[in-house]
């Protein structure tokens, strides 16, 4: 199950007894779902908007807050360093993006599994989120999950800072198309999803494009930005009886003197295919459109402007569970965080001596509620 959640911009900090209890309550999740589907699982899980926000929810944070991302993730992260479960988490808000490098080397480690690819799917990942698809979404939250197999899951966040609302972006693919397990937030005006399936032709036209040269690919950009200027777009749909509305990405493109030297990183070490430009340096939002505009108004092969986002049942629900720290539904509850603490607890002692009752009783609730909301 995929889905969306509204994620505006809540101020504060959670109080440190809560948080207290969210770790525990979110360790005692974490080692259920480990020991029943192992750290795949955990991850397959976690790769859901839906799943992730009903998560926060059971913990006591506010279903709707963007703050839950980060609460979730830095919670998670403590747990997988400080307990041997099978799985890490690297990167996370603000400079703890920065980190994941460092990180994959030391999971490396720990784990066994690679840092070159760790650090790969991490960068293959934020191009993805933000600057292939681009929808006026900043990235601040940038986390890698990794198991022994290798990387498995990036959880990226960006905020829009007009509308002061966040997405949330689950990647569970090392590759640039539909790379999203799910998207969660606001319906968003996309200026291009070059991550799209139907953006292919469009991917395979920018590495072209870059073929041809710097110099040329400065005439076809001055050449793209005159056509916009001109009376009618009429001329790139011929055949078709109505003109279609102009797309997002129609707008100038000023070769700057930071433009200029982006394009010097990238031909530096031009790529040769799709998969290489996504590693590119030099590679930014910018550059990315104006290959879109040249792939679209000089060879007719446009980018996708699909939204990504994905639906799916609200998890609201959820937050009945203990309440939330804003008071939504109620307030945070800790006599039933704790009671639940406790529950989950014993489950996870009886399972390691061999008893799994009430982790079976555990699936039988999940099949009940399951029926009760369908």
């Amino acid at each position: 199950m995929t889905g969306a959640a509204e994620l505006p911009l809540h101020d504060g900090h959670v109080p440190g007894w809560m948080l207290k209890i969210m770790k525990s309550l979110s360790g005692s999740i974490v080692k259920v779902i480990v020991e029943e589907r192992g750290p795949e699982g955990l991850i397959k899980a976690l790769s859901d908007p839906y799943w992730f926000q009903a998560f926060n929810n059971v913990i006591g944070m506010d279903w709707d807050s963007s703050g839950s991302t980060t609460v979730v993730l830095t919670l998670l992260k403590q747990i997988s360093w400080s307990e041997d479960l099978g799985f890490l988490v690297l990167g996370g808000k603000g400079k703890r993006m920065l980190q994941v490098k460092d990180e994959s080397e030391a999971a490396e480690r720990r784990l066994g599994v690679s840092s070159d690819e760790a650090f790969r799917f991490s960068k293959v990942a934020a191009r993805a989120a933000s600057t292939f698809l681009q929808d006026g979404y900043d990235t601040y939250v940038h986390a890698v999950i990794v198991t022994e197999r290798g990387p498995q899951l990036v959880i990226q966040q960006g905020m829009n800072l007009t509308s002061r609302m966040a997405r949330r972006y689950h990647i569970d693919k090392a590759s640039i198309e539909e790379p999203f397990s799910g998207v969660a937030g606001f319906k968003a005006s996309v200026y291009l999803n070059a991550t799209a399936r139907e953006s292919r032709e469009a991917r395979r036209a920018y590495v072209d494009i870059i073929a041809e040269g710097k110099e040329r690919l400065l005439r076809l950009l001055a050449e793209s930005n005159a056509a916009l200027g001109a009376p009618s777009l009429l001329r790139y749909i011929e055949g078709e009886a109505r003109a279609r509305p102009p797309r997002a990405y129609y707008r100038p493109v000023t070769p700057t003197k930071e433009f200029v030297r982006a394009l010097e990183k990238i031909y530096a070490n031009p790529p040769s295919s799709e998969e290489e430009l996504a590693l590119t340096e030099g590679l930014g939002p910018k550059v990315l459109r104006a290959l879109a505009l040249i792939a679209d108004v000089i060879y007719s092969v446009p980018t996708s402007e699909r939204d990504p986002l994905t639906l799916s049942l609200d998890p609201f629900y959820y937050a009945y569970a203990i309440g939330g720290k804003d008071g939504v539904p109620y307030p945070f509850d800790p006599k039933t965080a704790e009671e639940a603490l406790s529950y989950l607890a014993r489950a996870i002692e009886e399972s390691k001596l061999g008893s799994a009752v009430k982790l079976r009783a555990m699936a039988r609730l999940r099949a009940f509620l399951t029926r009760q909301v369908s």
